[in-house]
């Protein structure tokens, strides 16, 4: 009786995971410093510390599965792994206000530089600041036309929110089937947006050196594009575990954090939408391409 639990909250055992994790982060950013500044075995260092994220995601959530598993998500554990999805959330959210802080910066203050045939230069003189003045984007460059792929991606993430929602709407009701072809259409819709987005910077009409345009527009929107690989992945692993029989209408702790994450990176791209492709290359020279 001594040892009897009189709590509802889940103890853990000693793990290596939150080690192995910081360890393997470190390795992983540091090599990629390591790397872009030329220094030897950078790229190997990098190498190993992906492989050591990624295999301390796959055991430590396989962890937290068989504790749920187990009953050990008790209501009071299920609150705070919420509360800590959302405090998550909330960390991405300022990751990507630094991005749009960026851009607002690069926009109403932009340097002094034009691009002629490709080639980007600055203009130097003592008015320099009055030919810079208004032009964002860089006088000469041409933007990627936000009515088109854009705004086809726009289409695409606004329904799979749809999907999602559709599947926890089914999850709820306790409709299996319903729960499978909601995650099946979500995937395959952000399936197809990462295509796309593929697709257009394999033709954009910049590269993403010498420029801030360039430089904030890739960062943004490529961290994006990273957030909707990781959500489809996400939305996978929901889906395995729905046709193994995971998730009750009452616990599917798993599957609302992924919609939630899901959410966020569609609300995400709404603004890097209306204000990078839109606001951000309004008055420019649209590439035909």
């Amino acid at each position: 009786m001594a040892g009897a639990k009189s709590h509802d909250y889940h103890i853990l055992p000693p793990s290596p995971w939150p080690f192995m994790g910081s360890m393997s982060a470190l390795a992983l950013f540091g090599g990629l410093t390591m790397w872009m500044h030329a220094v030897p075995y950078g790229a190997a260092i990098g190498i190993a510390g992906f492989i050591g994220v990624l295999a301390t995601m796959f055991f430590w959530w396989s962890d937290v599965i068989k504790e749920a598993h187990a009953g050990d998500h008790t209501p009071v554990v299920g609150l705070h792994l919420r509360y800590g999805m959302i405090l998550f959330i909330a960390s991405e959210v300022m990751f990507f206000v630094g991005w749009f802080w960026a851009w607002f910066d690069f926009s109403l203050f932009p340097a002094p530089v034009q691009v002629a045939d490709g080639v980007v230069s600055l203009i130097e003189g003592p008015n320099s600041i009055t030919h810079a003045a208004g032009l964002w984007p860089p006088k000469g460059l041409e933007v990627i036309d936000a009515f088109h792929f854009p705004l086809l991606n726009t289409l695409i993430l606004l329904c799979s929110g749809t999907t999602i929602t559709w599947a926890h709407h089914a999850l709820l009701h306790g409709d299996r089937d319903g729960l499978k072809k909601g995650l099946w259409l979500t995937i395959i819709l952000g399936a197809i947006f990462s295509c796309i987005q593929f697709y257009e910077y394999a033709h954009a009409p910049f590269g993403f050196k010498g420029l801030n345009y360039a430089a904030a527009f890739y960062m943004a929107t490529g961290f994006h594009g990273f957030h909707v690989l990781v959500g489809t992945i996400f939305l996978i692993v929901n889906l395995i575990r729905a046709y193994k029989g995971d998730f009750t209408p009452k616990q599917h702790f798993g599957f609302e954090a992924a919609a939630w994450y899901w959410h966020f990176v569609d609300v995400v791209w709404l603004f890097l939408f209306v204000v990078v492709y839109v606001w951000g290359g309004w008055g420019a020279a649209v590439h035909a391409g």
